[in-house]
């Protein structure tokens, strides 16, 4: 009651309390029917990247009713007693699916649900696992994004995805929030999370597989697909000699193949050093922002995936940010 509430509690009689009470109750329930109906599908493939890490990789595209919003890496790690779910995907649709092939894969409790920052791509599939009694985990940040941003996504993406697959959609907020750094035990296997200050988002949260070296590193890393900027360029790239710092062997990004680490920072970081090296120079040169997001980074465009559906709108971020430093 008091996350669905916020800070600021409306005092209630205890009779009433009660009532609210038995129909969140009904509401949760109502939730357990969501997935009933999915079984295992091949077509939904998870791919053990390491001994008990999984991953599903999501397509390289924009969300759309026809992918259900499957294009962001999402991904398990089983312990000995529990599982940790990392991400839940673009739609319930999908979540329902992940679902159904995690059990296929495991019978162990899926202890935690911790969602790498506030974007539709990897929140929007919470709902198919919000019966199961996990901790939803985030970045303190998340809780805020989802409130400000969440019914903004959702009305965003009911008109590019239809009402079927989004009226399917609850905004869960965690219950467990990371400030800075937290580490979760899943039975004889320890994850380390650290919460990132503003970077990629406002609400990035990374989680490192200790067993295996493996980080699942949301969108602080994109690998082949354009990296997307919707928080601080300038904080992004403070970031890098950090993430990079991390020991880890390999690396899930929130987008694009299992990669290398640290190598899979390169080509990010060269994208971003260049992003924000041209936007410098065209706020320099008096060139007013609907030219400046045309050139800036151009010279990038052979490099990556989504170039074109990315690349001004990361420009526009990095003006308006650069502009006034």
């Amino acid at each position: 009651m008091r996350q669905l509430l916020g800070r600021h509690l409306i005092p209630f009689t205890r009779a009433v309390f009660i009532l609210i009470c038995l129909f969140a109750n009904l509401d949760r329930s109502a939730g357990l029917t969501l997935c009933n109906n999915s079984r295992a599908d091949e077509q939904f493939s998870l791919s053990e990247v390491a001994p008990g890490v999984y991953v599903h990789f999501g397509k390289t595209a924009l969300m759309t009713a026809e992918n259900e919003g499957d294009i962001a890496n999402i991904g398990i790690i089983v312990g000995q007693d529990f599982v940790a779910v990392i991400d839940t995907g673009g739609s319930v649709r999908e979540g329902c699916r992940f679902l159904a092939a995690i059990q296929a894969i495991t019978s162990k409790p899926i202890r935690y649900v911790i969602n790498s920052h506030a974007h539709p791509d990897h929140v929007f599939g919470n709902a198919a696992f919000a019966a199961l009694g996990a901790t939803f985990v985030g970045h303190a940040n998340l809780p805020r994004a989802l409130a400000l941003r969440g019914p903004l996504y959702l009305d965003a993406f009911r008109r590019t995805m239809g009402p079927r697959l989004i009226d399917e959609v609850e905004l869960i907020a965690p219950t467990l929030t990371v400030e800075r750094d937290m580490r979760l035990d899943l039975g004889r296997r320890a994850l380390t999370l650290k919460a990132w200050r503003t970077a990629h988002s406002d609400s990035d949260l990374t989680v490192l597989d200790e067993a295996t070296g493996t980080l699942f590193a949301g969108d602080l890393v994109f690998v082949r697909h354009v990296p997307v900027l919707d928080g601080s360029i300038r904080g992004w790239l403070a970031a890098l000699d950090e993430l990079a710092g991390i020991r880890a062997r390999r690396v899930v990004p929130g987008h694009g193949p299992l990669a290398e680490w640290p190598g899979a920072l390169a080509d990010e970081r060269r994208y971003l050093q260049r992003l924000a090296r041209d936007t410098r120079a065209l706020i320099a040169q008096g060139i007013p922002l609907a030219a400046a997001v045309q050139a800036a980074g151009a010279t990038e465009k052979l490099q990556w995936q989504l170039f074109e559906e990315y690349n001004t709108r990361n420009a526009t971020a990095a003006y308006a940010e650069l502009e006034w430093e």
